[in-house]
């Protein structure tokens, strides 16, 4: 879809002319000879820009621009001046302006002023939607993103066990997200209205675990002064989240066993044995079987607790998810830092496509963070990551075919799915973007 532009000047010859010069560039021009039905064309979150010569009869272009910042303060406006318009131009920057031509201008100067406004809205609406979802509970929920077969072979699997009740074994290294795929079960399950509940079995003394899972009567014990609600009970018509389920220790996991058998708990204190309908969610970073096989882990609570396995791949398993995911947490440091941030480069780009990530997600997740933070103070990190070669290296023809298909999503993101604004980003004809797309299996409506 053609990007909006809105086009003021009282000159008919000018407007012809610009109008002409854009609608060649792909754009959709409205040309207006008066600048008081701007705003009427101006509907929320509009894509565009506006373009608006400065001295008009009427309303003039400065009048114009600081209505159309009421209206959206972050939407470019572009100034047209003549040569004795210019300060007035310069301060009118400092006003909000996004920049200004000095007429006469050629074609190529407007073309490159214009995309780069273009670049700056779609950032700034794609902040703003974030900004909302981040405000908004309600519309915000744990996403598994990844395009990789591995991510949708995953996805496949959970959207079969989500809705039922069974038990989930969760597998993976630290820092894949183990909890935020617990939390994406229990959100797709018909108990996302209830709690989920989620304790690190490694992060809690022993000495205090049985109380904060199964809860206690008052008097129980020495420092009992009151009844408490454990992290079992509480989790009722919800879903309990053991991470680290490794680190319980071995009389706890006796009575994790009778739990998951029964499906009833008593507080300790007391004798009364209180039903439970919960889902328990386990996660391990190691191989819960193998620790079995050495007496370090009962056998058969694995085999009780590994119902459904879900395996959650390394991030250097899924290579080609890090642009995309990359992007998704700039997007998010953007939005809660209040501050707008550039793509990558492309040297960027390499160096997240062949760094190891022995960090996984929450590495790449904190790069991001970063990145957001610093702006141009953090190309020392992506030297970081280039200097630190990968335990399993790419060979030369997969990094070029990785970074090939990556400059090539990124362009398509860029763009909404523009192939003629893709070829041009790119330089490359028609036939060779649409080779190139049909190989790497690229589709122009998903970045629409």
């Amino acid at each position: 879809m053609a990007l909006p532009i809105i086009f003021v000047d009282d000159e008919q010859h000018i407007r012809m002319a610009v109008s002409q010069t854009l609608e060649i560039a792909g754009y959709e021009v409205h040309c207006l000879e008066r600048a008081d039905k701007v705003l009427s064309l101006l509907v929320e979150d509009w894509p565009g820009v506006v373009i608006t010569d400065i001295n008009m009869p009427g309303l003039d272009g400065l009048a114009l621009m600081q209505q159309v910042h009421q209206h959206d303060a972050d939407l470019p406006v572009i100034l047209i001046t003549g040569h004795g318009d210019i300060s007035m131009a310069v301060n009118a920057i400092r006003d909000g302006a996004y920049d200004f031509i000095e007429k006469p201008f050629p074609a190529d100067l407007l073309l490159d002023v214009v995309k780069r406004a273009m670049e700056k809205r779609s950032l700034t609406l794609e902040n703003r939607q974030l900004r909302q979802e981040l405000a908004s509970h309600a519309t915000l929920g744990p996403r598994v993103l990844g395009k990789t077969e591995v991510m949708q072979r995953m996805r496949r699997l959970i959207s079969q066990i989500a809705p039922t009740s069974a038990d989930v074994m969760l597998h993976g290294e630290t820092g894949t997200g183990k909890e935020l795929i617990a939390r994406y079960i229990h959100e797709s399950s018909p108990r996302h209205n209830h709690n989920f509940v989620a304790i690190n079995c490694g992060a809690v003394a022993e000495s205090i675990m049985e109380s904060e899972l199964f809860g206690h009567e008052q008097g129980a014990f020495t420092d009992a002064k009151q009844k408490r609600i454990g992290k079992f009970e509480y989790a009722n018509g919800g879903t309990l989240f053991l991470d680290e389920i490794e680190s319980m220790p071995m009389s706890l996991q006796i009575k994790l066993l009778r739990v998951l058998e029964e499906r009833a708990i008593e507080r300790l204190g007391s004798n009364e044995l209180i039903p439970l309908d919960i889902r328990i969610i386990a996660a391990t970073k190691i191989d819960l079987l193998k620790l079995a096989e050495t007496g370090e882990f009962r056998k058969d609570l694995y085999y009780r607790l590994n119902i459904v396995e879900v395996h959650i791949p390394a991030l250097r398993e899924r290579r080609e998810d890090v642009p995309l995911l990359f992007h998704h947490f700039t997007l998010v440091a953007s939005a809660l830092y209040k501050r707008e941030v550039l793509p990558p480069s492309a040297s960027q780009v390499h160096a997240l496509l062949t760094h190891n990530w022995p960090g996984n997600v929450r590495e790449l997740r904190n790069l991001a963070e970063r990145y957001v933070l610093l702006g141009e103070a953090c190309t020392f990190e992506f030297d970081r990551l280039l200097q630190s070669p990968p335990s399993s290296p790419l060979s030369l023809p997969e990094q070029v075919e990785l970074f090939e298909k990556m400059l090539i999503q990124t362009e398509l993101e860029r763009h909404g799915g523009s192939i003629k604004d893709t070829m041009e980003a790119l330089s490359v004809p028609r036939k060779t973007l649409s080779d190139k797309m049909r190989k790497y299996g690229l589709d122009k409506s998903d970045y629409k």
